[in-house]
């Protein structure tokens, strides 16, 4: 195996590296950084390996680490050793984990979604915060989804601090990206019931008439969903509320309902 050294913060590979902390350069690169053994092994596991495999200096030796290490380089990849001060400025953060890799980004578009694949998937309209588009992914890998949807202008699920909150689940589970006006045709061209949490001619969450496959949709964190797009689903659900907050954050009403899903469907 050849590994390369670096030991300057000034090397092209380096800034190379620390500029996909960036969207913009994310996405003219079609590159994203992700950060830990853990991480990367899932990333491994599923069939993704980094192109780029950064290793800190000094690090502890780790089994799973050396078959990364072995994995990515007999692909071709560039493994690298620095130290954990340059790394640290690489990854953002100021006790950086022991190794992180650059991958490639992969296809999001609804094509790519067999929705034969799984009982459930997760829909989110509209998500702007990265930690609960993470806890999203999370949760879709927890109730055995097959993934996750985005729809409209959510944020960038290749965000260093999204893939970093999904702990993983990113490449465990199905992405796509699209706008309302492509999902909504593409849901109806085959079975598929539309589930959301909503206030309109609900009713009560628990013991509705879920049926497989089924997407469960949260909107935006302050807006919820648009009036249009509720209306156009096939059932819309209500959770009671019984102390003073009148909702719940995004990411936890689609795990409790995900988890109400799943009951019903494995019943």
């Amino acid at each position: 195996m050849s590994r390369r050294v670096i030991t300057g913060f000034s090397n092209p590979t380096v800034k190379f590296v620390r500029s996909l902390r960036d969207k913009k350069h994310r996405k003219r690169e079609q590159r994203f950084l992700a950060e830990g053994l853990r991480l990367l092994t899932d990333a491994r596991a599923g069939g993704r390996l980094p192109e780029i495999l950064l290793m800190a200096q000094g690090r502890e030796a780790h089994p799973l680490l050396a078959e990364l290490e072995q994995a990515v380089s007999a692909v071709g990849g560039d493994v690298i050793e620095l130290p954990v001060d340059i790394l640290a400025k690489v990854t953002g953060k100021d006790n950086p984990q022991a190794v992180a890799g650059v991958f490639a980004e992969w296809d999001t578009g609804l094509d790519q979604i067999d929705r034969a694949a799984a009982p459930l998937w997760l829909v989110a309209q509209a998500m702007r915060d990265p930690g609960n588009l993470g806890t999203m992914l999370r949760t879709a890998d927890a109730v055995g989804a097959g993934g996750l949807i985005l729809l409209d202008d959510c944020v960038d699920p290749f965000s260093v601090e999204a893939v970093r909150a999904s702990m993983g689940a990113i490449f465990t589970q199905g992405l796509a990206q699209a706008r309302w006006d492509e999902f909504l045709p593409w849901l109806r061209r085959a079975e598929g019931q539309l589930v959301a949490a909503s206030l309109r001619d609900a009713v009560p969450y628990r013991g509705a008439a879920y049926a497989a496959p089924c997407f469960v949709m949260v909107g935006n964190e302050s807006r919820g969903l648009p009036e249009d797009y509720e209306l156009a689903c096939d059932l819309r659900v209500t959770m009671p509320m019984k102390g003073r907050a009148d909702s719940l954050n995004a990411a936890v009403a689609g795990a409790v309902l995900a988890y109400e899903v799943l009951a019903t469907l494995e019943g």
